[in-house]
């Protein structure tokens, strides 16, 4: 493994090059958010690819997409630039199938993030591969706005009276990358059952989050906890949905009463 490459000048590789991929550790952002032993959810992060692409036999390019998805419970992630390097460095090898490309992507990320990892290959044009889809539920964007903050703050939320099912979504999620400091855009949705979130105070909340410092995946989490603690659902999901960059998005998925993210690609990614 290679150190870190966020934020570094790094040559582009012009072979396969595996001992690109670098991996962080998920328990050193879930320290910080108190997550220690248990998970008080489950999930998956699924990352989308736009710019596979490697050459046949012949030595003839084959474009694809590829679909991403590994388990929250795994002890690694793969840190995103390098996974982005790794996929170009594909791009001069030879391989007698899509399937052939499945198990080297699987097998070198596996070997990354210390459990096993779905992959899923869509070779040619066709728009098999993620449909544009809307989000369900309540859009908070056009509610009136109450609160600027320049740091997460969890007490915006708030919750009163009686059990309802309701779904929440936001367009206007930013943060940004610890490392190199540039925004990540992108979309948010809550799936919950308990006390009514008021929308509102679910806007001010994501909007809290513009100014914050944190990866995708660590941010989700620290929703779901958020969420959590200060509106006290019954049975909470929450699904966010980033704008790609250098050909990927990633789609951090956190629920204690689901197991299967809805596959969704939104208008911006």
């Amino acid at each position: 493994m290679t150190p870190m490459l966020l934020g570094q000048l790094v040559e582009y590789p012009t072979k396969y090059s595996p001992d690109i991929l670098c991996a962080m550790q998920r328990s050193e952002t879930r320290i910080e958010l108190g997550i220690v032993g248990d998970l008080p959810f489950h999930g998956e992060d699924s990352w989308n690819g736009w710019e596979l692409t490697w050459l046949d036999t012949t030595g003839k390019p084959v474009i694809a997409t590829v679909s991403i998805r590994v388990d929250a419970e795994s002890p690694g992630i793969v840190e995103s630039k390098s996974l982005k390097l790794y996929l170009g460095s594909l791009s001069t090898t030879r391989y007698g199938s899509a399937s052939d490309v499945e198990q080297v992507i699987s097998t070198d990320l596996e070997n990354i993030v210390g459990s096993p990892v779905e992959i899923d290959i869509f070779p040619g044009a066709d728009p098999t591969f993620g449909a544009v889809s809307s989000l369900p539920g309540t859009c908070v964007d056009d509610l009136p706005f109450q609160n600027v903050r320049d740091q997460v703050d969890a007490s915006l939320l708030s919750a009163t009276g009686k059990t309802v099912e309701d779904e929440l979504h936001s367009h206007l999620l930013r943060s940004l990358c610890p490392i190199t400091n540039q925004p990540d855009i992108g979309s948010v949705l809550i799936r919950y059952k308990g006390p009514r979130i008021s929308p509102s105070s679910f806007l001010n909340y994501i909007v809290s989050f513009r100014q914050h410092h944190d990866f995708h995946e660590a941010c989700v989490e620290r929703m779901f906890l958020d969420i959590k603690g200060q509106c006290n659902p019954r049975q909470l999901t929450v699904h966010a949905f980033y704008n790609r960059r250098g050909g990927m998005d990633i789609n951090p998925f956190r629920s204690d009463c689901e197991t299967d993210p809805q596959e969704l690609r939104l208008w911006r990614q």
